[in-house]
């Protein structure tokens, strides 16, 4: 295999986890550019597993770039694998919106190390035991990971929604308070 085949065969699936790590299309084509220059220089060709590899060589090289960015949060959304069809109608693209930016705010507050594990698995869709090796850790830290990473997100999760509760109107009432004026006039 050259070169050549190499970064046609894997750029996609470096430049996509790069890209879920990253949230920015310009930082991901630049890591992804890193990640396949700093492969070329090693020895390749005499890793066995070649996608676990690079992969795991994807997942530290944006882990390095976001330490060296000034606020380390980036943006990243879990939308893509928790709604596959396009919305039909307006009121369905406003719903799919806050539920992107709800997502990517509860994932921008993970911790690196797991919000790296979040992203191979629900992202990459990658196995436990192909996370462990990307990731070069025990398939329990994996595990571990994974558990304290949901979480982290239900617990945000539960706790946006009772300040909502608790600090005036929410979404639905509003919207059905305006349905009803809408109806009347």
């Amino acid at each position: 295999m050259t070169e050549r085949e190499l970064f046609e065969q894997y750029n996609k699936d470096v430049y996509k986890t790069c890209y879920y790590m990253l949230r920015n299309a310009a930082d991901a084509e630049d890591i992804c550019q890193e990640v396949f220059v700093t492969a070329f220089r090693k020895e390749w060709r005499q890793v066995e597993q070649l996608k676990a590899w690079l992969l795991r060589l994807t997942v530290n090289c944006c882990l390095n770039a976001i330490r060296r960015s000034k606020n380390g949060r980036l943006k990243e959304s879990l939308s893509e694998w928790l709604s596959r069809r396009q919305p039909e109608t307006v009121e369905q693209v406003v719903e799919k919106r806050e539920t992107d930016q709800e997502y990517s705010r509860l994932v921008q507050q993970l911790p690196l190390k797991i919000r790296s594990v979040i992203a191979l698995r629900y992202m990459q869709e990658q196995t436990l035991p192909e996370i462990a090796d990307i990731l070069g850790i025990p398939v329990g830290t994996v595990k571990s990971r994974l558990h304290k990473g949901l979480k982290l997100m239900k617990q945000s999760l539960e706790t946006s929604s009772r300040h909502n509760k608790q600090g005036g109107l929410s979404y639905e009432a509003i919207r059905e308070r305006n349905d009803s004026a809408f109806k009347r006039s």
